[in-house]
């Protein structure tokens, strides 16, 4: 796994995109600060750039960067039931991350593959789910690839788990639901 993680942090590094599994579903991932990687990334899931992405990171310090300050602080990660946070970013976030919103989605990751990758490249990581906007998403590797080994520079080994779908989203300041946990 050591060989596959290093491979797909060149990978990044380099301005490509990997898929990698999460919490509950198989993620695209770029580096957030790529802005041709993040286009690119978009176009795959023909995504409308309105709506933002969501960041993964392996600690609360590893968002420092993105987020305002002032932000409350991320709580724990729970790893049954994985939750992303809406948070105020800090100025000069690109809207390419952030669509149209003043701010961010954020999630610490659990699943130890994602976790790994997020330390290798030492940055979180823009992962949103594998899916062409409004389909279905890749939760098995037989899907993923089939849809998606064309497009991505590199598919991560792992197992998506302990969940069993996207994460639930809220809103940091006010706790209100964005997206329910799926179930």
């Amino acid at each position: 796994m050591k060989m596959s993680i290093a491979r797909a942090a060149e990978i990044l590094l380099g301005g490509g995109i990997v898929a990698t599994p999460t919490e509950g579903v198989f993620g695209l991932s770029c580096m957030p600060d790529e802005p041709a990687a993040l286009l690119r990334l978009l176009a795959i899931k023909r995504r409308d750039p309105s709506k933002g992405l969501i960041l993964i990171g392996s600690s609360r310090e590893q968002f420092a960067p993105w987020l305002d300050a002032s932000a409350p602080r991320i709580p724990d990660p729970d790893p049954a039931q994985p939750t992303t946070w809406i948070v105020t970013t800090a100025a000069g976030v690109s809207r390419l991350l952030r669509g149209d919103h003043q701010s961010l989605a954020v999630r610490i990751t659990t699943n130890p593959v994602a976790r790994a990758l997020c330390d290798a490249v030492d940055s979180p990581l823009v992962s949103t789910s594998a899916n062409v906007a409004g389909g279905p998403t890749a939760r098995n590797r037989f899907v993923l690839r089939r849809k998606f080994a064309a497009c991505v520079d590199y598919i991560l080994p792992g197992d998506c788990g302990p969940a069993s779908g996207p994460s639930e989203i809220r809103d940091l300041q006010t706790g209100d639901i964005i997206r329910p946990r799926s179930q």
